[in-house]
């Protein structure tokens, strides 16, 4: 087994992992940004505040969530190592034209990615902490769900007032953005899904997608700043 441990901590092994796990985080966000329309419903939160009931109650979900938190954690570590071994040998492994040649994405994964891990932990404090582990949050109740949830919709629409919290959630998408518009398609190169008929679709789709989903999460502060304040 130990051919194995030494391929999972060698350079191509590291960037198999980074692969896999941000091709899972990459269909995790868009169940995520699935749910999170739901925000958008003129309801008072009741399709949404049911959604996020089920997701933290279902025994599958909540054992899902787990596994999600593990590639998170992974795929951060992983990026950090491949980061700074790369930084060690920049001298020797860019040309200046190279450089020049590369994306301001490319050349900036790991800084991106911090900002991205700094917009999640702000994120998941504000409401993933408090919906999960504290009382703050007040109960409501809907016909036909037979018992009371927590007004997670309420905490989402008092946090999306405050203009500096918006504009975190706004550089924090930016920088996601960024982070999938070169992200997407490394992923399938560095499976070896690279052919010159497949390729350019692949580069489309990972183009679009790092537009359409950080949009799309961008919609949901901005509707509850512009149009709830």
């Amino acid at each position: 087994m130990s051919w194995i441990s030494n391929f999972l901590t060698s350079s191509l092994g590291k960037k198999l992992i980074m692969s896999l796990t941000g091709l899972f985080l990459i269909t995790f966000l868009i169940v995520h940004l699935a749910g999170n329309l739901q925000l958008l419903i003129d309801d008072g939160g009741e399709a949404f505040n049911t959604y996020a009931h089920f997701m933290t109650n279902n025994g599958l979900i909540k054992f899902l969530s787990y596994g999600l938190y593990a590639f998170i954690l992974i795929h951060i570590i992983q990026g950090i190592l491949i980061a700074l071994k790369n930084r060690g040998a920049r001298a020797s492994r860019y040309a200046v034209t190279n450089r020049k040649s590369n994306s301001f994405a490319s050349r900036n994964m790991a800084l991106l990615g911090l900002l991205v891990f700094f917009f999640l932990a702000v994120h998941m404090g504000d409401f993933w902490y408090k919906m999960k582990f504290t009382n703050e949050l007040p109960m409501v109740a809907y016909a036909g769900i037979g018992v009371e949830v927590k007004d997670l919709y309420t905490r989402v629409n008092m946090a999306f007032q405050e203009w500096w919290l918006v504009a975190i959630y706004m550089l924090g998408l930016l920088a996601l953005a960024l982070h999938l518009w070169h992200g997407f398609q490394s992923a399938f190169h560095t499976l070896g899904l690279n052919h010159k008929k497949y390729t350019p679709f692949i580069k489309a789709v990972g183009k679009i997608y790092s537009i359409v989903i950080p949009i799309g999460f961008a919609i949901i502060p901005l509707y509850f700043f512009f149009l709830k304040n």
